[in-house]
């Protein structure tokens, strides 16, 4: 197989959240191939590449695309001024991705969510333009769906509709498709007649294990934990589907007089006591800046309302250890190395990063079955405490809640799994041994291999 010059372009890159991550993977796996990987993307992180300041989702005037074509046409928006607004950003950005093509030689794609979840549509037009123009393969990595937002979508003219059928996704030889799980894959059939390839989101489970190091080791301290408190560690970001509000039920009630005495009892599963002033803190480690609908001040009333101790950390956190402003930032990974417990209670994913992640830290896992989690990985085997798949209702700020026996029932999991030393060592390995089976780098070569070469 001759190599290739590969783009693989997004809104943002080089970040903590799910789609940033699996670009880093696909990266180095492609660069492994012997292949030549160029990012290109509106915000750059903490990586290198190529920057189209345009590209990226939150601007106004992407926010107010985005609303214009998914929502309702707002600021007395005519459909002609949105047709134009939308036509002339595309035309912005295709000058200038068609330049970084040409400078860097690339010679196959791989847009990330560019065409399917369309928070900035413009980009979707630009990059098939550009695709089309140059006669380049492109295998389009579809993470999410702009009809799957839960915040709801309105295609709100007939502008907006033609831009859809024409370019979420472009109908193309040129482009073949990769979904992360069976659903996506189901409906890129169903509603478009598109057959795509599932391939599934992935961890490297061979790398050294993330440990307390110099750089790290002032983490508890630095966040205002002492030794013997217990981090429940919430690692996504802090949006409405990701169901935070049932982590913050899940703490309130690990932290009950009756379960407190437990855990004072029998001690932690590493050796620390656990004291009458022991706190059992949710650390809230991922991002606010996807929160487009309010979530985060209800879940902060939530967490007022209910006395659960809890640290949103968001600004000591980036993807890689690094000193902004002069002071010291540590990575995602450095959140898990103290962490004595993972929750993930998300109503939906498209496929579910911090999963992984957690199993890789060999960490317990709280979870609710999101409809992926039971179609696509549920049948694997993992050892995991659930809060089950059914939403009992929706409280009077609008956030989602379980049956309260299905809380409790997962505290007293928690507790042992707190406790006890072999039955947390058991389940642990368990699941990283599963988790290194089917989610690992080898599995990601094996699937991309074919996918480009016949591209």
């Amino acid at each position: 197989m001759k190599p290739k010059t590969i783009a693989i372009l997004h809104y943002k890159v080089g970040g903590t959240d799910g789609v940033s991550l699996e670009i880093d993977k696909w990266k180095r796996v492609l660069e492994e191939m012997g292949h030549t990987v160029h990012l290109c993307a509106g915000d750059l992180g903490t990586v290198d590449g190529t920057l189209i300041p345009e590209m990226y989702h939150h601007t106004p005037e992407v926010e107010r695309l985005y609303r214009n074509t998914f929502i309702a046409l707002t600021d007395d928006t005519s459909e002609a001024e949105y047709r134009a607004e939308l036509y002339a950003l595309a035309d912005v950005i295709e000058r200038k991705f068609r330049a970084f093509v040409m400078e860097k030689g690339i010679n196959f794609l791989i847009p990330q969510n560019i065409w399917s979840v369309a928070v900035n549509p413009a980009v979707a037009i630009a990059v098939t333009r550009v695709m089309r123009d140059l006669r380049l393969p492109a295998l389009a990595h579809n993470h999410d769906f702009y009809w799957e937002r839960t915040d709801g979508v309105a295609i709100t003219c007939r502008a907006a509709l033609e831009m859809a059928q024409t370019y979420l996704p472009p109908h193309d030889p040129l482009a073949r498709h990769v979904v992360i799980n069976s659903l996506g894959q189901h409906q890129m059939r169903a509603r478009l007649g598109i057959e795509a390839t599932v391939v599934p989101n992935i961890f490297d489970f061979d790398a050294p294990a993330w440990v307390a190091d110099a750089y790290n080791g002032d983490f508890r301290e630095r966040i205002g934990l002492k030794p013997n408190d217990v981090l429940i560690l919430q690692a996504t970001r802090i949006v409405g589907r990701k169901g935070i509000e049932m982590a913050v039920d899940f703490a309130r009630a690990l932290d009950t007089p009756a379960r407190r005495a437990i855990l004072k009892q029998r001690g932690l599963y590493n050796g620390r006591p656990f004291h009458d002033d022991s706190r059992i803190v949710l650390v809230l480690a991922g991002y606010a800046e996807d929160d487009q609908v309010g979530y985060v001040p209800k879940l902060k009333e939530k967490i007022a309302r209910t006395g659960v101790d809890a640290l949103f950390i968001e600004d000591l956190v980036s993807s890689r250890r690094e000193t902004r402003n002069g002071e010291k930032l540590y990575s995602l990974w450095d959140t898990y190395v103290f962490a004595d417990f993972v929750t993930y209670p998300s109503l939906w994913e498209g496929w579910g990063n911090q999963l992984l992640e957690a199993l890789r830290a060999e960490l317990p896992v709280m979870l609710f079955e999101y409809p992926v989690y039971r179609a696509d990985i549920k049948d694997k085997g993992f050892r995991v405490v659930s809060l089950g798949s059914e939403v009992a209702g929706y409280d009077d700020l609008g956030l989602a809640y379980v049956a309260p026996d299905t809380i409790e029932a997962a505290a007293d999991q928690a507790v042992n799994l707190l406790t006890d030393a072999q039955l947390r060592t058991d389940v642990m390995a368990h699941n990283f041994q599963v988790a290194k089976v089917h989610y690992s780098m080898d599995a990601l070569r094996r699937y991309l291999a074919p996918l480009i070469e016949v591209s």
